[in-house]
């Protein structure tokens, strides 16, 4: 090969090395650029005329504008020239060259995952009630819209309705719009775009703390907060609340709280359990159980007064004193063969005095039977009919299950 050939033939050959060089540059200049939903961090060049300009990575400039600013979200407040920020990209390039980026998407990407590291990290936030329905509460949290369960809520803030009344629960969280809460998220769920929230965690965290002074059989005395029909609400101590169930208000049977408390009442009462943050009490078991002493004062065999109580499908309720109620069942109160509620409202009106003999006492289990006196009883249930025929088998099955208990 002459000398000039070989020259031809390097130049030819450093050429095609170039080309390859260059090719492999555009190749690598491609790979690099970031593709439609990827999230990018780049560091603001220029602010103006309502867009925002970024450097991504020196690679390429990238533009936010318009709508996806994305101002709701505290990440992007305050922005100026030099700081580095997070931006989701939405299109490759625009009529400028340019690629178009977004806060949106990368803001709401950004807040969902915070979201989700206050939920493990258990960490109390702010939120902003916005609107109320007959379930809970809608809330402002972060750049996120939230909701809270009526359940969710704390004792101050807990709609306690007489009779579950939703219209009036509607009431009651409607007050609460416009207000700041305290709460926790306790479900993020980015996917469905579900954030559920709850004051009630964050008061039983502060609850337990003051809880650690209490033990199980210490003595506290409050206030009556409210009344339901399942018991009864005390405040006490440190903005703690306890329920006393209806069943450890007194030793009596009662139908409701209301019989034998009222609002504001001052009472004494006994912490029977400590479960996590929730209190219950009683205050019955600060008193004497009368029904100890019960076969000193009355005996099997024995005819006493009683007034009737309270009248149930199944007998009659019968105070004997202020302390002892006894059973009447309903067929310990006659001897005819058929029995119906009429003849029983008839001749037992409530307040009525009559003679009856005790039948049976079972202190550990606070009964007492008893039985009109002079009647033979023992009559079986086919025997015991209703006024209303539709509500004879009911009425059957609700005897049965006493006369079993």
């Amino acid at each position: 090969m002459t000398e000039e050939k070989t020259k031809k033939a390097v130049a030819t050959d450093a050429h095609a090395g170039q080309e390859s060089d260059f090719a492999n540059l555009l190749k690598q200049f491609f790979a690099k650029l970031p593709t439609v939903g990827e999230l990018v961090k780049g560091k603001i060049i220029a602010i103006d005329n309502g867009a925002v300009r970024l450097d991504v990575g020196g690679v390429i400039t990238g533009v936010v504008r318009g709508e996806e600013l994305f101002t709701e979200s505290s990440e992007f407040d305050n922005l100026k020239v030099g700081d580095e920020v997070e931006a989701t990209v939405i299109e490759d390039e625009n009529e400028n060259g340019e690629m178009e980026l977004s806060f949106r998407a990368a803001g709401h990407q950004l807040v969902w995952n915070r979201m989700k590291q206050y939920r493990d990290d258990g960490i109390t936030l702010n939120a902003k009630v916005v609107n109320a329905n007959k379930g809970g509460l809608m809330m402002q949290v972060d750049a996120l819209q939230g909701f809270m369960p009526v359940s969710q809520l704390n004792p101050d803030h807990y709609p306690r309705v007489p009779g579950g009344d939703k219209n009036r629960i509607l009431e009651h969280l409607r007050q609460l719009i416009g207000k700041n809460l305290q709460v926790k998220a306790i479900d993020v769920d980015e996917k469905d775009e579900k954030l559920i929230v709850s004051e009630k965690e964050v008061w039983e965290d502060d609850q337990k703390a003051v809880l650690d002074s209490y033990k199980i059989g210490n003595t506290v005395e409050g206030e009556v907060s409210a009344l339901t029909s399942f018991g009864a609400f005390i405040k006490f101590g440190e903005g703690l609340e306890g329920l006393v169930h209806i069943s450890e208000i007194v030793w009596q049977r009662i139908d409701h709280p209301k019989d034998v408390l009222k609002v504001g009442d001052r009472v004494k009462a006994q912490i029977i359990d400590l479960n996590k943050s929730k209190i219950y009490l009683s205050i019955k078991r600060l008193v004497d159980d009368p029904w100890k002493g019960v076969k000193d004062k009355y005996k099997v065999g024995q005819i006493v007064k009683g007034m009737v109580h309270k009248a149930e499908p199944f007998g009659l309720m019968i105070k004997l004193d202020e302390d002892i109620h006894g059973l009447a069942h309903i067929t310990e109160l006659f001897d005819e063969a058929s029995i119906d509620a009429k003849m029983v409202k008839e001749k037992f009106p409530i307040g009525s005095e009559h003679n009856f003999e005790i039948i049976s006492i079972e202190p550990n289990e606070h009964r007492l039977g008893l039985k009109l006196e002079g009647v033979k009883g023992k009559k079986t249930i086919k025997e015991v009919k209703s006024e209303d025929p539709s509500a004879n088998a009911q009425g059957k099955e609700e005897v049965e299950e006493k006369k079993e208990e």
